[in-house]
């Protein structure tokens, strides 16, 4: 007889609530969770076809090391023996700064994150390498600068808002808000609210919108900063907002003044008079923005990102009902990392400061591995991520790795990065382990799900945050653990707590080992360590996230964490642990002023020479690549890397290189035939699909194929036409203006 079994999905970041049909200890049957409070019962085509994820027929189930140009089984105790002793030696010979740990950015799982960082941190290294540095390092730096912490990022508060800003988002596809598709058809229908969506193409979200403002290419800069410089024409800013929440505005409104808006807006390809309504609209409506990709992947980047939160603190947004606000959460998603101290590092090479929440771009690494410099990498732990499928550049990463005196990987299937691994460790899918994900994607209320394991390991896979642990005690990094603690984790928690914190008082290592010690005591006895951290940042649990917790219902007291612990066990499908008070929002601001900071002096020179005549020379397409490729597209037939074979797409066009009719007309091209695409970092053929949906002069490819499958591949590796020098100062590839020409495939 099977089971239901309530869990989470683990393929995007919404987690949406799944159920799942467990028969024999295999998954076979998935339907949405009605009962889960944030998804209310919907997925997606992608949730519901998970158990294509968990069953890969490129699993692995035992450690591997590398020998010539094979791999072999070994035990847990060698693999882990040989990589601590090569690790410790190369630390002793080449310092810290030759290690960093890539991880922590799945998206149905962050709790190996506390472990990862302690080790490297334990190692005397700062180089965390994090899927947030591949997209959000300007955005991350900014909200550390105008809103005082680098994890402060203000979400989109869409259901008490009148209007939604769409910038470079297609939520009908990527979702990236909880229950997007059905969100975005209840704007687009409804006479109070407004959908407007900003997008160089008719995406499916476009088609729907109320508002759709076509920017040319590479030019939502020059439009953000039109649409300020009306704004200040007219003085439409919000000045009572203005004068008691934002620091700076006096200093940079100048840099709008005497600014040609219709030179701007020409080069943008936009009616004036379309865009200065839009700006009365944003002057007198509550509205919130979601950017995305487009935005912080495309030309400008971090300046198409610094001007639009100008132009949302103008209109006076941020940290109101109906704007952009700083959600609540359980814990923050990474930690802030100022580069002006100098404690902070900077990579050797590239000068790269940690801009997202503590992690470095991902962008920058290979030409971290590929110097001459005595510091450089030459160790790299990459945990549950697959670079070489996932981030720019595959043919630089192919060689920076190549170069490595060690590279461990932790996954469930021998990825294209794990090919290259001298071990590669086995790890249990989210299906098998205790984990969850830290996503702040709700407000006021904050949502978490504990998923528990629904099904049995195979062979010897272990949690990442086990692999970790062993790690950890394999280079001596965790104190002596005595055995009072050993006999009370196996009792009352509360009690084992009170002897954890009498022993951590005496013992000056505890604190900085503590998942470690965590892991080795109530993680033994409920074979999760990632279910003993979570106890662990449950019960010391910042002073706000205890206040969220009362208004949920969960009395203040000492056994508080332990309480909201027990109803996450007892509640699978997840429930609300906190609820923020609305009217305190700006308190959340960490700013030295206390308020919203509009002045950047870095981005300042950048700002005032942005005009209409620099950009329409700059924007020029060169001869030979004349067309745009926007490397990265999202659509309901991918998911990063996470499905990797493409059974669950039989009879879709899932990877295609989608152009105009326009374009394919004046090439001579025919829907379905083969192409090659050329870029300055190489070339890929693939299938073309001619869509009306797609902007003339432009070329889109999604992201997540060309995977190394049952002995084929299916689909282009987008990333082989990325260079990853093509990016902006903070690190950030502009994967959404790759310069390219396609051609006819011969033979």
């Amino acid at each position: 007889m099977g089971q239901w079994h309530k869990t989470g999905c683990v393929l995007c970041a919404q987690n949406c609530g799944l159920e799942v049909f467990v028969e024999d200890n295999r998954m076979v049957k998935v339907r949405p969770d009605k009962s889960n409070l944030r998804s209310e019962g919907y997925a997606c085509r992608k949730g519901l076809n998970v158990i294509y994820h968990q069953y890969p027929k490129d699993r692995i189930t035992e450690p591997l090391k590398r020998v010539g140009d094979r791999f072999e089984p070994i035990s847990w105790d060698q693999a882990i023996s040989e990589i601590a002793q090569k690790l410790k030696g190369l630390v002793d010979q080449y310092g810290p700064r030759c290690l960093a740990y890539m991880g922590a950015c799945a998206q149905g799982g962050h709790c190996e994150g506390a472990f990862g960082l302690s080790i490297l941190k334990a190692l005397g290294s700062q180089y965390f390498y994090n899927s947030a540095g591949q997209e959000f390092s300007g955005i991350w730096w900014l909200f550390g600068r105008m809103l005082g912490k680098q994890y402060n990022v203000a979400v989109p508060d869409e259901h008490s808002t009148e209007m939604l800003v769409g910038w470079g988002w297609n939520g009908m596809e990527s979702h990236q808000m909880p229950q997007a598709p059905k969100v975005l058809m209840e704007f687009s229908k409804d006479p109070d609210r407004l959908l407007v969506i900003i997008d160089p193409r008719k995406s499916e979200t476009a088609a729907i919108a109320n508002i759709h403002l076509p920017v040319r290419p590479g030019t939502d800069a020059l439009l953000i900063k039109a649409m300020i410089a009306i704004i200040a024409e007219k003085g439409w800013e919000n000045k009572d907002y203005l004068n008691q929440y934002v620091e700076g505005w006096d200093m940079i409104r100048p840099w709008f003044e005497n600014f040609d808006i219709k030179a701007a807006l020409d080069v943008c390809e936009l009616n004036l008079d379309q865009v200065v309504e839009l700006c009365r609209l944003m002057t007198t409506k509550r509205w919130c923005m979601h950017p995305d990709l487009g935005i912080y992947m495309g030309r400008h980047s971090t300046l198409n990102t610094y001007l639009m939160n100008i132009l949302g603190t103008i209109c006076g947004i941020f940290c109101v009902r109906g704007g952009n606000v700083i959600p609540g959460m359980v814990v923050p998603m990474g930690y802030h990392a100022d580069e002006r101290d100098p404690k902070t590092w900077r990579t050797i090479k590239t000068h790269m400061p940690p801009a997202a929440a503590g992690s470095f771009p991902p962008s920058v690494m290979p030409e971290e591995i590929l110097n001459d410099h005595p510091e450089r990498l030459r160790a790299v732990f990459i945990s549950a991520c697959n670079p070489l499928r996932s981030y720019p550049d595959t043919t630089a990463y192919e060689k920076a790795f190549d170069k490595l005196d060690l590279l461990v990987v932790n996954d469930i299937v021998m990825s294209e990065t794990a090919r290259l691994a001298h071990y590669v460790l086995p790890c249990r899918t989210y299906y098998e382990s205790w984990d969850g994900t830290f996503f702040p994607w709700t407000f006021p209320g904050v949502f978490f799900q504990m998923r528990r394991p629904i099904v049995p390991p195979p062979g010897k896979c272990l949690e990442a945050s086990q692999i970790f642990t062993l790690m950890a005690d394999k280079l001596g990094l965790i104190p002596d653990i005595p055995d009072v603690l050993y006999e009370a984790a196996k009792g009352d928690r509360l009690t084992f707590g009170a002897k954890l914190m009498e022993w951590a008082a005496t013992e000056p290592k505890s604190l900085a080992a503590m998942p470690f010690v965590l892991a080795k005591t109530l993680g033994k006895e409920w074979n999760s360590a990632a279910l003993a951290g979570l106890w662990g940042v449950l019960m010391t649990a910042p002073k706000s996230f205890r206040k969220n917790a009362a208004r949920a219902g969960f009395a203040t007291g000492i056994d508080q964490g332990d309480r909201i612990f027990q109803a996450l066990l007892d509640t699978p499908q997840g429930l609300w642990v906190g609820q923020m008070d609305p009217d305190e929002n700006f308190k959340a601001i960490k700013t030295p002023s206390g308020k919203i900071e509009v002045y950047i002096p870095e981005l300042e020179a950048e700002t005032k020479k942005l005009d209409a005549t620099s950009e329409a020379e700059d924007i020029k397409m060169p001869e030979a690549f004349p067309l745009v490729l926007n490397a990265g597209r999202h659509t309901r037939y991918n998911i990063n890397t996470l499905i990797r074979g493409q059974e669950w797409n039989k009879g879709k066009r899932a990877c295609t290189v989608s152009i105009n009719p326009a374009d394919a007309e004046s090439m001579g091209f025919n829907d379905g035939q083969q192409v090659k695409v050329t870029t300055e970092a190489g070339s890929e053929v693939g299938e073309l699909q001619i869509s009306d949906q797609i902007r003339q002069g432009t070329v889109l490819i999604p992201h997540g194929f060309g995977l190394i499958y049952d002995g084929s591949v299916y689909g282009i590796n987008v990333n082989r036409l990325t260079k990853n020098t093509h990016r902006d100062p903070l690190g950030t590839p502009m994967h959404r203006f790759v310069p390219c020409r396609l051609e006819a495939a011969i033979g």
